[in-house]
Formats: C-alpha cells, structure tokens, sequence
C-alpha cells in the first residue's frame, strides 16, 4: 500500500474514532453527578451475590466471558511467541542448541538487590492471587507480578539462574492447563452466582496470566542473547545479563 493511501486509511479510522469516543463522551453523566448507573448496578449486584470485592464481581460474574477473551488473547500471544521467536537454521547450529552464557558483571548492589526482592515479589504476586476476592488485587494483578518477579534474576545479572528457574516445556504445558481450567470454570458458573468460584477462577488467571508474561519475556531474552551470538564477531562465552542483552 503506498505511503498517500496509508494516510487516508489512517484518516478515516482516527475521524471514525473520533466521532465514536466524542458521541459516547457526551453521553456520560456530569462530573460530580449524583447519578452513577454503572456503580449501582455493579455494587447491587456485588451485594446481592454476597461476593465480598465488588471489582472481583465485575470481574467474574458480570463480565466472565469478557475476561475469558483477554485470557485467550494472551495466551495467544504467548503461544504465537515461542512458534515465531523459536531458533531456526544457521541460528540453531551456531547457537548448539542451547545458551553458553554466565552470569554478567553487574554491580554488587544491583545483584544483592534482585537477589533480596525476588522472594518478597513473589511472596506478593501469591498473596495478591490469594486474597483477590477479598481485597484489591486478583489473578491478572498477582500474575503479572509473578510474571516479572522471576526476571530479577536477569537484572542480578544471573541468567543462568534464570533459565534454570523458568523450564520453557513446564510453563507452556502450565498455561495450556490453567487456561483450560478458567473456561471450565467460567462456563461452569454462567447463569448463576460465581461467588464461591472466585478464589479458584484467579488462581487459574494468575497461573495463566505469570506463566504467559514468563513465556514472553523469556522468549525475547532468548532472542536478543541468540542475535548477539550469531552476528559477526559474537561469542556465546560472556555474561548474559543487562550488558550483554544491550
């Protein structure tokens, strides 16, 4: 598509965006309104369910399916990472079939620190999953946390540490399982009241959610350290933490 027709395209979506967003604008209720339709219904319902966090009701029973589409989306994108980011040809035979890389000269402080934070996130990522329905927080909150806790270890400058504590095969299977389980779960609760599934329904989205960040990020990790191996020049015998990735 030329450069001029990539314009208009983009024109006509950006006008039709605009008119949808400025329409829906106007409709909404004055600010500072005594009238909140939306909050009364969802904390009705919240209430008339007995679900103690009324985000947690929103969540789970009043947009389940909803939900249950983000979740298949980033499972997408976990699954369309490991099939494209996977190493082929001339990168596999250079590379040997697997990283040689040691731990990256870091600063002392910087390695202490993720070394220290890494069971206090996940120590947070747990308790954020586990009290979901009860507190702010929840399964997408808790498993984004558990997601990027393990890559500390990266910034320590650790990476073998780090492969060793993210098995790839583990976590994929570990995400298939676990976003199998929240569409039994959610189909399981459609039509009826999902108070009692909550606790179940985010540790399933946490599990989905931690196993699919670690996927991601481990997949462009492996990528980046894998170009630099295979350029002209590169060694696979140096550090692979922050430096070498750069």
């Amino acid at each position: 598509m030329r450069p001029p027709a990539r314009t208009l395209l983009f024109a006509a979506g950006a006008a039709g965006t605009a008119a949808l967003f400025t329409a829906g604008t106007l409709g909404l209720p004055r600010f500072g309104s005594a009238l909140h339709p939306y909050a009364d219904r969802a904390v009705g319902q919240a209430v008339r369910q007995g679900t103690p966090n009324a985000v947690a009701s929103v969540t789970f029973d009043q947009r389940a399916f909803d939900t249950l589409g983000e979740e298949l989306i980033l499972l997408s994108a976990a699954l369309a990472a490991v099939v494209l980011l996977r190493p082929v040809g001339r990168e596999r035979e250079e590379d040997g079939g697997s990283h040689r890389h040691g731990p990256a000269e870091v600063p002392d402080a910087l390695r202490i620190v993720g070394y220290l934070l890494l069971p206090l996130t996940l120590l947070v990522g747990v308790y954020l999953v586990a009290h979901g329905h009860q507190s702010p927080g929840g399964g997408f909150q808790g498993g984004v946390v558990l997601g990027t806790a393990v890559h500390l270890l990266y910034l320590a400058g650790d990476y073998p540490a780090l492969q060793r504590l993210r098995p790839v095969p583990l976590l994929e299977s570990a995400e298939a399982v676990a976003a199998a389980a929240f569409v039994l779960l959610v189909l399981a609760a459609a039509g009826q009241a999902a108070t009692g599934r909550i606790p179940a329904l985010n540790t399933a989205v946490g599990a989905e959610v931690g196993c699919a960040l670690v996927l991601l990020l481990g997949k462009f990790f492996d990528q980046a350290l894998l170009v630099h191996d295979t350029r002209p020049g590169g060694g696979g015998g140096g550090g692979g933490g922050p430096k070498e990735a750069a």
